[in-house]
């Protein structure tokens, strides 16, 4: 859930999915029906289609599949599943596990997904999203070039584990969907906190843009012990004015800017902000950079932006006041 430099806001429009009406008038069992709104009219995967419907509870996995990843998240999904042999071509920000990713090709950035490569691939689905402004237009080009796209758009964190059972399914594989959410989920104790430390999550700098309440990033940060100043913003993210910063008071800012590398993150520029003088974590001095790859990708890797913030949790419970 990241912003570019030329957005101001996360929030986009998203093209509207099939609805679930047909699904039931056709009277498709619920995995028949997921696999038609894949594959429906796509001449490549007809025989597919024609093999779930006839046998729903048969699993789609084979030893020929061929995934394109369009996103680094859905690239870590896949691989945690067991199924990074299965991957044909990545998004050039696909970087982990390095040892899967760096051997493919790579297809452009996400905002540059080069859709004619993906076509000669000849994949047997593409596991896309919509959580980046712009990605709409790139899903609307693989839909045009026939190739099988499931669409991922999680906000909560109870989405990011309904889209890891999603792709598990569709994988074939939906005991390891299942496995993986329950090892997250145990390994992100609810530490829900009333009273935790109010903490601003940065993906962009300039201007100064957070993750808002309609973010799976405020539920991570509630369940490690905080708070998101912005959780009552319907938003994905909002634009923050210095006033508006002084105002909800931050008692932590998180860098986690989308695109930038960790070691490029500057708290020296936060801290000299303008108008931010006052807002408690500048006057603390409590700036801390977190990779936009443990906290901007939904996926597995939440766990570890998880346990940073809930190291800063313990870290402000800590001080003396």
């Amino acid at each position: 859930m990241c912003a570019r430099r030329s957005r101001a806001s996360i929030a986009g429009p998203h093209p509207v999915q099939p609805g679930r009406h047909h699904q039931e008038r056709q009277g498709l069992p619920r995995r028949g029906a997921i696999i038609a709104r894949l594959f429906w009219g796509t001449p490549r995967a007809t025989h597919r289609v024609r093999l779930a419907l006839a046998a729903p509870g048969r699993r789609w996995q084979h030893a020929g599949m061929r995934i394109v990843s369009h996103t680094a998240s859905n690239t870590e999904i896949v691989c945690a599943l067991g199924m990074g042999a299965a991957l044909v071509g990545i998004d050039a920000d696909s970087d982990h596990p390095p040892d899967i990713v760096e051997p493919l090709p790579k297809l452009g950035r996400d905002l540059q997904f080069d859709t004619g490569a993906v076509a000669a691939l000849e994949p047997d689905v593409v596991l896309s999203s919509l959580t980046v402004p712009g990605h709409e237009t790139v899903v609307a080009g693989l839909r045009t070039l026939g190739v099988p796209v499931h669409v991922a758009d999680p906000v909560s964190l109870a989405d990011v584990f309904a889209d890891i059972r999603t792709i598990a399914g569709l994988l074939g594989v939906p005991e390891r969907g299942e496995a993986l959410v329950a090892d997250m989920t145990a390994a992100m104790p609810d530490r829900t906190d009333p009273d935790g430390p109010r903490i601003a999550v940065e993906w962009w700098p300039k201007p100064v843009i957070v993750a808002a309440g309609r973010s799976w990033v405020s539920d991570v940060v509630a369940r490690a012990g905080g708070r998101n100043p912005w959780a009552d913003s319907d938003e994905k993210s909002v634009t923050v004015e210095p006033a508006a910063a002084e105002r909800c008071a931050p008692d932590i800012v998180v860098m986690s800017w989308c695109g930038v590398a960790e070691a490029n993150y500057r708290a020296d520029k936060v801290l000299e902000r303008p108008g931010w003088a006052s807002v408690p974590a500048i006057a603390a001095g409590r700036v801390h950079a977190i990779t936009e790859a443990h906290l901007g990708r939904p996926g597995p890797r939440l766990v570890d932006g998880y346990r940073r913030i809930a190291e800063l949790v313990r870290s402000v419970a800590a001080t003396p006041r």
